[in-house]
């Protein structure tokens, strides 16, 4: 199962299991490794093929040896991770758990886990920054959860999911021989489609928000009121004249749904609006043209949360419609 991929993206074989490390800090996330067994010397079987592959890093690593791995660093970037061979057993803060081959998890940013590999352990990791995944969170739903989309600890086996594991299969293959397509003709779609379907087929706080508020007819008439006037300055009395209830009503139904305050979502939804606007690149002359027109008359901070939310300037995005 997707044991032979990445073949023409080979970094280190058979090299020494520390030296993988090293360079897996550098381009996929930090993180500390020791040998389970302290008193042996570590074997040089270790191996990696990564590529990048439209702000993804793709990889199959092998440590070749049983090692424990320690995650407790802050880092934007979550993990898809799926066992190939062998056993990885995870230690979360409230469980454990033992995967075996085919099953996959998603590891959220700035979680803190441990791991321990067992010698014959490869696996296939994803790592997807937390801008990617809000950018597509924020398409989907309009919204993003108050602490950040936070996927559970729970396994899937994906021989219970035949269409991601073709997804899996034609991103790895795609990925190795990308060199004479460009990122607006093969990876911008294959990176989308992957993460729309991670957030479909794991359990998350994104999936629950979506069926809840999907369910309830005012709610939703609030939602599209905030979609057909999304350049407009609107007031919390404004949305609660509009849906017929009380301001503290307003207040409790987007903490309800989507654990976020009326004002963030409205500014979420505008800086989601305005994205799309710049990533076409002809209606909009320059960037504060495009802001002021949604009501940000800070600059710098508009800026600033822009990029904390897409993870570029809105100027980058701009720029980079007008080259396609």
């Amino acid at each position: 199962m997707l044991s032979n991929v990445l073949i023409n993206s080979v970094i280190f074989a058979q090299a020494d299991p520390l030296e993988v490390s090293e360079y897996f800090k550098r381009h996929v996330g930090h993180h500390m490794l020791e040998p389970a067994d302290r008193v042996r010397s570590l074997t040089q079987a270790a191996y990696l093929n990564y590529r990048d592959f439209a702000g993804l890093g793709l990889s199959l690593i092998r440590y070749g040896d049983q090692v424990n791995i320690r995650c407790s660093e802050p880092r934007e970037i979550y993990h898809f991770q799926l066992v190939v061979r062998g056993e990885c057993c995870w230690r979360f803060q409230d469980k454990h758990i033992r995967m075996l081959p085919g099953q996959a998890l998603m590891v959220n940013a700035y979680e803190q886990v441990s791991l321990t590999y067992s010698a014959d352990c490869e696996k296939v990791i994803i790592a997807v920054p937390q801008a990617l995944i809000n950018e597509i969170c924020l398409d989907q739903v309009g919204s993003l959860p108050r602490e950040g989309v936070m996927f559970s600890s729970d396994i899937i086996n994906l021989s219970e999911s035949t269409c991601l594991m073709k997804l899996l299969d034609a991103l790895l293959t795609e990925a190795d021989g990308s060199e004479l397509l460009g990122p607006e003709h093969v990876e911008r779609p294959y990176r989308e489609i992957l993460i729309r379907k991670l957030l479909q087929q794991f359990s998350s706080n994104v999936a629950s928000e979506r069926d809840l508020h999907a369910n309830d007819c005012s709610f939703s008439s609030l939602l599209a009121y905030i979609e057909a006037n999304i350049r407009a300055d609107l007031s919390i009395e404004e949305l609660a004249q509009v849906g017929n209830v009380s301001t503290r009503t307003v207040y409790n139904l987007f903490a309800k749904y989507f654990s976020v305050t009326p004002k963030l979502f409205i500014k979420q939804a505008k800086l989601q609006s305005l994205r799309k606007e710049l990533a076409g690149g002809k209606a909009i002359r320059n960037v504060t043209e495009g802001a002021l027109n949604y009501g940000f008359t800070h600059l710098g901070r508009f800026s600033s949360d822009y990029r904390k939310m897409f993870g570029e300037l809105p100027s980058e995005t701009l720029q980079r419609s007008r080259r396609s």
